[in-house]
């Protein structure tokens, strides 16, 4: 059967979906693809949830994205005398990097770089914001602050410094053990925490070596500010609302999640909306009307994956959760109104390429030929594929590419339906026979129909997207 939706889901693992019967039955429930989340679980377990998905893929017949999520950087204050300690409003409070246990008055925080980049003025959030220190003085060693929102802090709650760019790079060292590991899994992407500069994009790539995709995640206001640059380094972006909130006013969420899709939907970038976004499944069977609301909200923005975490995770209903979400995707996009939006914010190509201007003529085409049902997209890169996709044609695009590390990567992607084709093809015929039956064979298309096929000529050559053909289904 195929795919009946556009936008894709993203469900995370966990101990409530590690089993092989969970993760069928998220699959069934809708689920396109699995987050593996090493900020949590052992190597040894992570291999076995790999491994049980692409036994699933081979039964389901259909190609199931994994994404590997690194940790990143996690600051973090060290440890108190006492289980949690009162700071209260106005009293003076010093972060310093003194390894003994903290009390009322200070609390190591062993990160050199934090005190390297802090200026007096600045804010720093303590366990997810519920805290805010407020720095007076500082130097190398430590900082003097004035608490500004009080509240109970213990040992090893998280930090974060809004509006500063630390020296440090995006992957520890605990990452480059879990990149290794998870490119031998041969995992498809590969999501990169803590992204605050291209630059930190082009490291991991190098790392990479081309094994796998990266998927950026903007967690970080200062990633705000190099947007465009982080966006054309990345194969895709994550809006990661959960640090996002917490590193600026947490109104601003709604308004950067707009600017960034928009801006992945000019650079032809798949962006996932991810964090809270079915929060209250994790103990309960049904969602708030809120929550219905903010996937809406991201399905009509044009995300191209909605994702669920804890929901999955750890929650006590995450086949319901995927369900859920599905449902909600399905009666967004059955909606007229949302085709009308996504056509509302298309834009004309940001490049004057051949492969813009053929993937941009396809969308136009799809919209005046009768009867036409896919558009059958030639890519082995998968760029065409993207540069198709950006035009969130009303039709489902086949993706026929002879790599199956492409094709499962693509799963991400809005409106994509991966295939592999590993023939070499001597003559456009061949290209054409392949096209309709992949669209025949599929249940896209029958006879009587039309479909669309980009590709390229000479044929069998990798960036080569200049041709735009049509086809009548005899």
């Amino acid at each position: 059967m195929p795919t009946d939706t556009h936008t894709k889901i993203l469900a995370t693992i966990g101990p409530s979906s590690a089993t092989r019967e969970q993760l069928e039955k998220l699959i069934d429930a809708g689920a396109d693809a699995f987050r593996v989340n090493f900020s949590h679980g052992t190597h040894a377990e992570h291999k076995q949830r790999v491994k049980i998905i692409r036994q699933l893929e081979k039964e389901k017949g259909r190609f199931i994205s994994i994404l590997a999520d690194l940790q990143g950087p996690k600051l973090r204050v060290g440890t108190f005398k006492e289980d949690k300690v009162l700071l209260k409003e106005g009293q003076t409070f010093t972060l310093d990097m003194d390894p003994e246990p903290g009390d009322d008055k200070r609390v190591c925080l062993p990160h050199k770089e934090i005190f390297e980049a802090l200026k007096p003025g600045d804010d720093l959030l303590v366990n997810d914001g519920y805290i805010v220190l407020n720095v007076k003085s500082c130097d190398k060693k430590q900082a003097v602050t004035k608490v500004k929102v009080g509240g109970y802090i213990s040992s090893h709650k998280g930090v974060n410094l809004p509006n500063t760019q630390l020296n440090i790079s995006a992957i520890t060292e605990k990452d480059r053990e879990d990149l290794a590991f998870a490119l031998k899994l041969g995992v498809d992407w590969i999501g990169l925490s803590f992204v605050q500069r291209a630059e930190d994009v082009r490291e991991a790539k190098k790392l990479i070596g081309g094994k796998a995709w990266v998927i950026s995640k903007l967690e970080k206001p200062s990633a705000i500010d190099d947007l465009d640059a982080i966006i054309q380094e990345s194969d895709a972006i994550m809006v990661a609302r959960g640090d996002l909130g917490v590193e600026c006013p947490i109104q601003n969420v709604p308004v950067l999640q707009k600017k960034i899709v928009a801006a992945c939907r000019k650079y032809a970038r798949p962006v996932i909306i991810a964090t809270q976004m079915l929060e209250s499944m994790i103990n309960n069977p049904t969602p708030t009307r809120a929550e219905v609301s903010d996937v809406a909200t991201a399905v009509y923005d044009g995300a191209d994956t909605v994702m669920l975490s804890a929901e999955t995770a750890a929650g006590k209903y995450p086949t319901e959760a995927v369900q859920m979400m599905h449902k909600i995707v399905r009666q967004v996009e059955g909606d007229p109104l949302f085709f009308e939006l996504t056509q509302a914010s298309r834009r004309r190509p940001c490049n004057s390429g051949e492969a813009d201007a053929i993937t941009f003529a396809a969308s136009e085409l799809s919209c005046v030929l009768k009867n036409v049902k896919a558009i059958v997209s030639y890519t082995t890169s998968g760029l065409t594929t993207f540069l198709t996709a950006r035009e969130r044609p009303y039709l489902p695009v086949l993706a026929l590419t002879p790599d199956i590390a492409v094709a499962r990567r693509l799963v991400l992607v809005w409106g994509v339906r991966p295939f592999v084709n590993k023939k070499s093809f001597k003559s456009f015929d061949h290209v054409e026979d392949s096209a309709v039956k992949a669209a025949v064979d599929n249940g896209y298309a029958k006879s009587g129909d039309h479909i669309i096929i980009t590709a390229g000529f000479p044929l069998n050559v990798k960036g080569r997207t200049n041709m735009l053909h049509t086809v009548y289904i005899k």
